[in-house]
């Protein structure tokens, strides 16, 4: 090959990695959207995944027409992935505000399948083009390739620790858009010697260029504006962790916690939740000293429980630091925790927590599991007999264990499932709810190596609405609540421990809330 040649063949080979680079951003971009927006992490994964990957399957059998012209073909599939992909974070959320329920859905899943298949349509066309330039096709084909997979996974290590906690889902998609359209313009600079009307293609170009560039610096304005019709209340706050989008919202008197667009609380009942979740096993415990809290990060179970004169220590382990500074740092969120997270006595670590059983030789008084829904399979794992199996292992004896467990009502086999997973582990169980407004009725588990007598449990700390009275009324439920249930077919449900061998949890939980 002769140097033009040469120079050409590198240009193929680095376009071919950025391009895929930009593919596999795309590809988990669409994911993270699923699962922020429609739930269910894994399955959103797997359906982009999926998806993606029969779009390029797609997309490589159709690059078969395109046998002539090829630069100035794959400089056209980058405009188009360029200005489909770019948009696509944008549209989800305006289409998630105003479109009928499910049009998301369906929205996400063509324009994964699309872009899949745009992406498809790229390696086949520059092996073709390298081959044409001179490069034999086994050196082409094996060279493309290598940039691809190399580029794959470069791709997916930016968006992890670059593009998501640091520009969003919307700016991640207008910035890689505007990376496809640079070497697509490029690309196009290049090789203007053998491309017909080099200038009008270039000026489309710079077009779509300057749309992206105001998508890229307006857009998530805009898409916040979309977010906003998501949630009954103005937002205030906004941010995007590592692990999830964290968003505060404020009316009135009402200051509402949301994670991943769940609810975490409402300050007009927050009360309701904390106070069943924190003092009936603070009371079960004789002069509680050592408490762990797994979750939590708003510090609003911490404030509770350093109402007992005893405490000397609380450990609190929430897995994102930023939820931790927000707690400590917002004004709003300040005046519901009483700067708990800041006492001397609570001591917070960001860290998995089964991880942190699984290392700590510590025992404890009392143990408060406050943890998000098993709506994933990472949380998932915090609800099995393994993980509270760990649990078991670190409650002193005459201790207690109190775990959120969902709604009885709205997924009543969620929440026995999770009752008979605790039960699995050979500690004794009792069952309480208590109508949060803002949630529903809601469901928790106690637990203890000892039978649990509610009518001995004494609280004497300040309530705004649990008293000892009501403490055996909250274990009562209700026929449509309770754990005898039949299927369809009149047949009695028979209930299993989850475990992470079998965790059918969340098929269950994705069943349960369907309706909700």
């Amino acid at each position: 090959m002769n140097e033009a040649a040469i120079r050409q063949s590198k240009i193929i080979y680095w376009s071919s990695g950025i391009v895929s680079i930009c593919g596999i951003v795309f590809e988990v971009l669409f994911g993270a959207l699923g699962s922020y927006i429609l739930g269910d992490g894994v399955k959103q994964y797997t359906l982009t995944i999926s998806l993606f990957l029969t779009g390029m399957g797609i997309g490589a059998s159709l690059s078969e027409k395109f046998m002539k012209n090829l630069i100035i073909t794959f400089v056209w599939i980058e405009f188009g992935v360029a200005i489909i992909g770019g948009f696509s974070s944008f549209t989800m959320f305006g289409i998630t505000a105003f479109a009928p329920e499910g049009t998301d859905a369906l929205f996400l899943y063509f324009i994964t399948l699309l872009v899949g298949a745009l992406t498809g349509v790229e390696l086949p066309i520059l092996i073709r083009k390298a081959n044409e330039i001179g490069v034999t096709l086994n050196k082409s084909t094996a060279r493309v390739l290598f940039s691809d997979y190399a580029g794959g996974l470069l791709g997916g290590l930016l968006f992890v620790f670059v593009f998501r906690p640091y520009f969003g889902m919307v700016k991640t998609a207008f910035l890689v858009g505007c990376i496809n359209l640079l070497v697509a313009l490029i690309v196009l600079y290049l090789f203007r010697k053998e491309i017909r009307h080099y200038l009008v293609h270039a000026v489309i170009g710079v077009g779509i260029g300057i749309v992206l560039l105001i998508g890229l610096f307006f857009g998530e304005e805009m898409a916040f504006s979309f977010e906003q019709k998501l949630y009954k209340d103005p937002i205030i706050h906004m941010e995007e962790s590592r692990y999830q989008k964290i968003t505060v919202t404020k009316d009135a008197d009402d200051i509402r916690l949301y994670l991943d667009g769940q609810l975490q609380f409402s300050t007009i009942d927050e009360h309701r939740y904390h106070e069943v979740l924190v003092h009936p096993a603070m009371a079960y415990a004789e002069q509680p000293r050592n408490v762990l809290i797994l979750g939590g990060g708003d510090g609003v179970a911490a404030k509770e429980i350093l109402k007992y004169d005893t405490i000397e220590k609380i450990t609190l382990v929430d897995l994102d630091p930023v939820v931790i500074e927000l707690a400590n740092t917002n004004e709003l969120l300040l005046e519901v925790n009483n700067g708990a997270l800041m006492h001397n006595k609570v001591h917070v670590e960001n860290e998995d927590a089964f991880r942190f059983l699984e290392e700590t030789d510590e025992w404890y008084d009392v143990i408060l599991v406050d943890l998000p829904d098993p709506n994933n399979e990472s949380l998932n794992k915090l609800y099995t007999k393994e993980f509270y199996s760990l649990v078991r292992n670190h409650l002193k004896p005459g201790g207690a264990v109190m775990i959120q467990a969902t709604s009885p009502v709205f997924a009543r086999e969620v929440y026995w499932t999770i009752s008979e997973t605790v039960a699995s582990t050979g500690l004794f169980v009792e069952n309480l709810h208590v109508d949060v407004p803002s949630f529903g009725n809601w469901g928790f588990v106690m637990a203890s190596r000892e039978e649990i007598e509610l009518t001995e449990i004494d609280i004497t700390v300040d309530t705004e609405f649990l008293t000892n009275d009501m403490l055996p009324v909250l274990t009562v439920f209700g026929k449509d609540e309770d754990k005898e249930m039949h299927d369809k077919n009149g047949v009695r449900l028979e209930l299993k421990p989850n475990t992470l061998i079998d965790p059918h949890l969340i098929e269950i939980y994705e069943r349960s809330w369907v309706n909700y």
